[in-house]
Protein backbone atom coordinates (compact mmCIF):
# COMPACT_ATOMS: atom_id res chain seq x y z
CA UNK A 1 0.00 0.00 0.00
CA UNK A 2 1.23 3.50 -0.84
CA UNK A 3 2.52 5.75 1.95
CA UNK A 4 0.62 8.69 0.45
CA UNK A 5 -1.19 9.82 -2.67
CA UNK A 6 0.73 12.79 -4.06
CA UNK A 7 -0.03 15.31 -6.79
CA UNK A 8 3.17 16.46 -8.52
CA UNK A 9 2.71 19.83 -10.27
CA UNK A 10 5.41 21.28 -12.53
CA UNK A 11 5.42 22.66 -16.09
CA UNK A 12 8.72 20.90 -16.90
CA UNK A 13 7.70 17.53 -18.40
CA UNK A 14 11.14 15.80 -18.02
CA UNK A 15 11.26 16.82 -14.33
CA UNK A 16 7.75 15.44 -13.73
CA UNK A 17 8.57 12.17 -15.52
CA UNK A 18 11.80 11.67 -13.57
CA UNK A 19 10.25 12.56 -10.20
CA UNK A 20 7.23 10.32 -10.87
CA UNK A 21 9.56 7.34 -11.39
CA UNK A 22 11.73 8.18 -8.38
CA UNK A 23 8.82 8.80 -5.99
CA UNK A 24 6.86 5.83 -7.30
CA UNK A 25 9.78 3.53 -6.41
CA UNK A 26 9.49 4.84 -2.85
CA UNK A 27 5.94 3.63 -2.33
CA UNK A 28 4.12 6.87 -3.17
CA UNK A 29 1.12 6.96 -5.49
CA UNK A 30 1.79 9.81 -7.92
CA UNK A 31 -0.72 11.85 -9.91
CA UNK A 32 0.70 14.53 -12.22
CA UNK A 33 -0.32 17.96 -13.48
CA UNK A 34 1.59 20.38 -15.70
CA UNK A 35 -0.20 23.62 -14.72
CA UNK A 36 -1.97 25.23 -11.81
CA UNK A 37 -5.40 24.76 -13.40
CA UNK A 38 -4.68 21.11 -14.15
CA UNK A 39 -3.68 20.67 -10.49
CA UNK A 40 -7.03 22.09 -9.33
CA UNK A 41 -8.86 19.83 -11.78
CA UNK A 42 -6.98 16.75 -10.51
CA UNK A 43 -7.79 17.65 -6.88
CA UNK A 44 -11.48 18.01 -7.75
CA UNK A 45 -11.48 14.61 -9.49
CA UNK A 46 -9.38 12.77 -6.90
CA UNK A 47 -10.30 13.69 -3.32
CA UNK A 48 -7.92 11.02 -1.97
CA UNK A 49 -4.87 13.17 -2.84
CA UNK A 50 -3.14 14.00 0.43
CA UNK A 51 -0.12 16.09 -0.52
CA UNK A 52 0.74 18.39 -3.44
CA UNK A 53 4.35 18.96 -4.48
CA UNK A 54 4.04 22.29 -6.26
CA UNK A 55 6.53 24.18 -8.40
CA UNK A 56 6.56 27.93 -7.76
CA UNK A 57 7.58 29.17 -11.23
CA UNK A 58 5.03 28.14 -13.86
CA UNK A 59 3.57 30.04 -16.82
CA UNK A 60 0.00 31.23 -16.43
CA UNK A 61 -1.13 30.51 -12.88
CA UNK A 62 2.09 30.43 -10.83
CA UNK A 63 2.68 28.29 -7.76
CA UNK A 64 1.69 30.99 -5.26
CA UNK A 65 -1.68 31.58 -6.94
CA UNK A 66 -2.17 27.81 -7.28
CA UNK A 67 -1.41 27.40 -3.56
CA UNK A 68 -3.92 30.16 -2.72
CA UNK A 69 -6.60 28.37 -4.78
CA UNK A 70 -5.77 24.92 -3.36
CA UNK A 71 -6.03 26.19 0.21
CA UNK A 72 -9.30 27.96 -0.63
CA UNK A 73 -10.94 24.94 -2.29
CA UNK A 74 -9.20 21.99 -0.59
CA UNK A 75 -8.05 23.34 2.80
CA UNK A 76 -6.95 20.00 4.27
CA UNK A 77 -4.61 19.14 1.39
CA UNK A 78 -1.01 19.84 2.39
CA UNK A 79 1.30 21.57 -0.10
CA UNK A 80 5.09 21.33 -0.32
CA UNK A 81 6.43 24.16 -2.47
CA UNK A 82 9.40 23.28 -4.68
CA UNK A 83 11.45 25.80 -6.63
CA UNK A 84 14.73 26.32 -8.38
CA UNK A 85 14.29 30.08 -8.10
CA UNK A 86 13.74 30.60 -4.39
CA UNK A 87 13.45 34.02 -2.92
CA UNK A 88 12.87 34.70 0.74
CA UNK A 89 9.77 36.72 -0.17
CA UNK A 90 8.19 33.84 -2.11
CA UNK A 91 8.99 31.40 0.69
CA UNK A 92 7.42 33.67 3.30
CA UNK A 93 4.36 34.28 1.12
CA UNK A 94 3.94 30.54 0.54
CA UNK A 95 4.16 29.77 4.25
CA UNK A 96 1.67 32.57 5.08
CA UNK A 97 -0.75 31.06 2.56
CA UNK A 98 -0.54 27.70 4.28
CA UNK A 99 2.23 25.77 2.52
CA UNK A 100 3.48 22.88 4.65
CA UNK A 101 7.08 23.58 3.64
CA UNK A 102 9.29 25.16 0.99
CA UNK A 103 12.19 23.27 -0.62
CA UNK A 104 14.86 24.19 -3.17
CA UNK A 105 15.35 22.26 -6.43
CA UNK A 106 17.17 20.01 -6.67
CA UNK A 107 16.37 18.70 -3.22
CA UNK A 108 17.53 15.51 -1.57
CA UNK A 109 15.04 12.73 -2.25
CA UNK A 110 15.12 11.67 1.43
CA UNK A 111 14.29 15.23 2.54
CA UNK A 112 11.38 15.44 0.08
CA UNK A 113 10.09 12.02 1.15
CA UNK A 114 10.23 12.99 4.81
CA UNK A 115 8.33 16.23 4.12
CA UNK A 116 5.67 14.33 2.13
CA UNK A 117 5.25 11.79 4.95
CA UNK A 118 5.02 14.57 7.57
CA UNK A 119 2.50 16.48 5.44
CA UNK A 120 0.38 13.34 4.88
CA UNK A 121 0.42 12.64 8.64
CA UNK A 122 -0.68 16.22 9.36
CA UNK A 123 -3.59 15.91 6.90
CA UNK A 124 -4.66 12.58 8.46
CA UNK A 125 -4.50 14.06 11.97
CA UNK A 126 -6.69 17.02 10.88
CA UNK A 127 -9.22 14.66 9.29
CA UNK A 128 -9.33 12.52 12.44
CA UNK A 129 -9.96 15.59 14.63
CA UNK A 130 -12.80 16.69 12.34
CA UNK A 131 -14.31 13.19 12.39
CA UNK A 132 -14.00 13.04 16.17
CA UNK A 133 -15.72 16.42 16.55
CA UNK A 134 -18.55 15.30 14.24
CA UNK A 135 -19.00 12.08 16.22
CA UNK A 136 -19.19 14.01 19.50
CA UNK A 137 -21.76 16.34 17.91
CA UNK A 138 -23.89 13.39 16.75
CA UNK A 139 -23.63 11.61 20.11
CA UNK A 140 -24.39 14.89 21.91
CA UNK A 141 -27.61 15.33 19.92
CA UNK A 142 -28.82 11.86 20.87
CA UNK A 143 -28.11 12.26 24.59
Amino acid sequence: MAIAKVLLVDDEVPFVETMTKRLGKRNLEIVTAFSGQEALDQLARQPSIEVVILDVKMPGMDGIETLRRIKGEFPLVEVVMLTGHATIETGIEGMKLGAFDYLMKPCEMDVLLRKVEEAASKKTAHEEKILEARMKEIIGRRA
